[in-house]
């Protein structure tokens, strides 16, 4: 049987997950920057080794209501860092908690019709520790008009940082 590894997380109550491969690294949530006019999905910009890496939030996105939102529920978030969406490349998905990284039986996830979600971002569903598990395609998470959005914000991001960097 074929297995498929997974990044099973938690965004406001709701299990989601990645393909394993679709994940560069989970990170603790850094201290962001927030430019000016950002739109809401947008959490903000950390610096990664010189690089302007947006931060999506998922809640935002998927419209999904917080049960709190205060800085001590924050120190327990993490980023999902994805090669997507950035003039860098990089980009990170903000979610509650990453809970597993588990294998799952190809045999058991159930396909999801791409019209019963937004740009068919679910596209498929399995059960994992009893709870019903949505697996995210990376590529569809943004319409083409919000990735291209995030792509000119990480760039006017990268240009700021590039305008502080010491000259070695």
């Amino acid at each position: 049987m074929a297995s498929l590894q997974i990044i099973v997380f938690d965004v406001c109550g709701t299990a989601c997950a990645l393909h394993r491969s679709a994940a560069r690294e989970f990170l603790p949530l850094p201290r962001l920057w927030h430019p000016p006019a950002l739109p809401r999905p947008v959490a903000g910009f950390f610096n990664l080794s010189g690089h302007a890496v947006p931060v999506l939030r998922l809640d935002v996105l998927f419209g999904l209501q917080r049960v709190e939102d205060d800085a001590e529920a924050d120190l327990y978030r993490h980023l999902i860092l994805i090669d997507r969406f950035s003039a860098s490349g990089l980009s990170a998905l903000l979610v509650d908690r990453v809970l597993d990284v588990a294998s799952v039986d190809t045999s058991q996830l159930s396909s999801v019709s791409a019209a019963g979600t937004l740009n068919g971002c679910v596209e498929a569903e399995v059960t994992w520790d009893g709870r019903l598990v949505h697996l995210l395609s990376a590529e569809r998470i943004l319409l083409a008009e919000e990735q291209q959005t995030l792509a000119e914000l990480g760039r006017q991001a990268q240009d700021r940082l590039r305008e502080w960097a010491v000259p070695a």
